[in-house]
């Protein structure tokens, strides 16, 4: 098992930027897949953006690619999620998630294991 916990979720104003972190504690980072999710309220947990064991590899959804950048640091156990170019449409609740046996494009809930507790994002227009 591994312990996730997000942090950086802020209210900012569309085309502003956020950086959220989440740190993993418990067993070695490095084995699992990391991926960003989020939650609008009303709507279903869908798929942010996902990043490789070693991070050479990441895979986005449509919708935020050339905006956000997913990234990690080993020696941290830490996974971060750069977002620039912020929209209304992305606010949401964004949550951290593991996965010991999927891939860098594992974009389904299903193949992720282990979820943080989400934080809050708010993008006003």
């Amino acid at each position: 098992q591994v312990q996730l916990v997000e942090s950086g979720g802020g209210l900012v104003q569309a085309g502003g930027s956020l950086r959220l972190s989440c740190a993993a504690s418990g067993r070695t980072f490095s084995i699992y897949v990391m991926g960003w999710f989020r939650q609008a309220p009303g709507k279903e947990r869908e798929f942010v953006a996902a990043i490789s064991r070693s991070g050479d590899r990441t895979y986005y959804v449509e919708s935020v690619k050339g905006r956000f950048t997913i990234s990690r640091d080993n020696a941290k156990n830490t996974v971060y999620l750069q977002m620039n170019s912020l929209k209304p449409e992305d606010t949401a609740v964004y949550y951290c998630a593991a996965s010991r046996h999927g891939s860098y494009y594992s974009d389904q809930t299903g193949a992720y294991d282990n979820w943080g507790q989400g934080t809050q994002v708010t993008v006003s227009s």
